[in-house]
Order: structure tokens, then sequence, then C-alpha cells
């Protein structure tokens, strides 16, 4: 068993070091099922898994079901997991770095939101504010309205917002909505997970333009990369928005080992993308995610974290 992680340095700090890449592993919180004696278990695996890869921050999510935005078949059943809030505050003091903890807003009473983020720690905690999956959602509070609870409890808490590469493909302005949230007060994007590599460079080539021409500072974009291991899990991806090119789908379906296939891949477009962040001054990070239950996809994300590590040192 490793020991505790060193002290933490504050991740505004860390964020406003622009020639140093972001380091995240990102993960879902136990089951809201999970008995309370398993809890603490399950959460000093989890740091004693991460140990050791030079993170910045480690990131919960707080999953909603979305069938709203996909009306056809879920591939994996919703399953409703703890508030990754409780899960970080009530068994996970072992870890001693920075945590961003997601916010569903629409979940959540503004009074209820607006106490959390008094409450927190802004050396250790920041948050990323997550709007409702479709505009028909019926939600209790608003993406704008979080942002604006967010500023009046201070702007203390790190403030990070989502960046979807699949909605530039479509749309090309989601470099518009990255400004407009950096202007609302973001200071670090994260992507949905990125396979297709040509629309995520089209969003950050955008993005690095058009601060030029603003004369804004570009922020942190990080992008999330996770390995497949299975047809049903890309199956899965693609429910969830995430466009996975076609000669890739082929790829995954007719190897022996899609697992090592699309860790393979994941390095090849992490590499590609660290050099064109650095090309266009950028700054940029990665987020591992890590969201399967199966053992070797879980020691999988491990090992891209830590190669990941190596190669941001290079």
């Amino acid at each position: 068993m490793t020991g505790p992680e060193p002290e933490a340095v504050g991740l505004a700090a860390r964020l406003a070091d622009r020639s140093r890449p972001l380091r995240l592993f990102s993960l879902t919180p136990p089951r809201e099922t999970t008995p309370v004696e398993d809890l603490d278990r399950v959460a000093a695996l989890t740091v004693e898994r991460i140990h050791g890869l030079d993170l910045d921050a480690l990131v919960l999510y707080d999953i909603e079901d979305e069938s709203d935005r996909n009306p056809d078949e879920r591939p994996f059943p919703f399953v409703r997991c703890l508030d990754p809030a409780d899960f970080h505050a009530g068994h996970l003091a072992a870890w001693r770095q920075p945590v961003i903890i997601y916010r569903s807003v629409g979940k959540y009473e503004p009074e209820v939101l607006k106490q959390w983020l008094a409450d927190q720690d802004a050396e250790r905690v920041a948050t990323v504010l997550v709007g409702a999956s479709s505009s028909s959602k019926t939600v209790r509070t608003r993406l704008s309205e979080a942002q604006s609870l967010w500023r009046d409890t201070g702007s203390i808490v790190p403030l990070g917002s989502v960046a979807i590469p699949e909605r530039h493909a479509q749309h090309l302005d989601e470099h518009e909505r990255i400004l407009r949230k950096q202007q609302a007060g973001s200071s670090f994007f994260v992507t949905q997970v990125v396979y297709d590599l040509t629309a995520a460079k089209d969003m950050v080539s955008d993005y690095a333009y058009a601060c030029r021409e603003r004369g804004v500072e570009p922020a942190h974009t990080v992008f999330t990369l996770s390995v497949c291991g299975s047809l049903k899990t890309l199956e899965f991806l693609q429910w969830l928005g995430v466009h996975v090119p076609r000669w890739l789908q082929n790829q995954l379906a007719h190897v022996e080992d899609p697992l090592g296939e699309s860790y393979d891949q994941c390095v090849r477009t992490a590499r590609e993308l660290a050099a064109f962040c650095r090309h266009l001054d950028v700054p940029f990070g990665f987020n591992v995610e890590s969201v399967s239950i199966r053992r070797v996809e879980i020691e999988a994300s491990v090992r891209l974290a830590a190669e990941i590590r190596d190669l941001l040192a290079e």
C-alpha cells in the first residue's frame, strides 16, 4: 500500500501556469446502492491505483440519465451514483491533491448549489458546471443561473466548463461557446471523449485564432481520452454523442484486442494534440477517463495516464 499523496498545490496556481499541461484522471462515484462499509474500501483502492501518476486533479463526474437527449435504447442501463461531492467529502480524505467536481446543475435547487459553492476550499476543489442534456429537460437551475450563483459566492472556486468537438463539427461555433463561458468566468475546459481527432483540432484551431483576433489569452483545453474494451462500450460512447470515425469503428470491430487498439489510438491522439496545441500556443492537458467497472479497462486507464505523464515530460 502506497502512502498518501504529497500536499496539494492549488489548482488555480496550476491553471495560471500556461507552460505546463494539465493531467487529470476522471471517474464516477460508486453506485448509490454500494454498502456504506464498502465505500471507504473503494476510495482507498482508487487512491492506491492513481498514486504516482503526478495528477493535477482527480475528476469526479456527476452522472445523469441522458435518455431525453437520445431516444435510442441505452446500451447500458442507467445506474444512480453517489453525489460526487458527498463521495469526496466523506470518503476521499486520503487524496490530498485537488479535486474537480462536476455539477449537473439542473439537479440542484439554486440555494443548495450556492451553499455548496460557498462552502468549498478553493485551494482543493474546483468545479465544472454542466447544463441540461437537452433543451426539453425540466431543470431546477439553468447553467446561466449557476454561473451567476458562482459569481455571487465571490468567484473563488476555479470554474470549468465542457467543450464538445462534435458540436463544433456540426455547427462550427463551439469556439464561440468557449469564449462566452470564458468571459463568464471559466478558466479551463474539459472536452467530451475524443476519438475524432479532426473535430478536436478544428475546434482548437478556431478557438486559438479567435483568441488572437480578440486579444484574449486562451484557457486550458483538456482533452478527455477513454479506452474502449468492447463493442458494447463503443456503442455506448456513440450513444453518448462521441463520434468514432468509421475507419476506427472497423478497426475496433475486427481486431482481436479492441482494448489494446483503442489504447494505442488514445496515445497517438494525445501525442498529436499535444504537438498541435504547442504549435498554436494553446495551453492544454489530458483527462484520462475511467468509468468502466471491468478491471481490465480500469487498469488500462491507469496505464494510459502513466504513459501520457511520460509523454508530456518528453
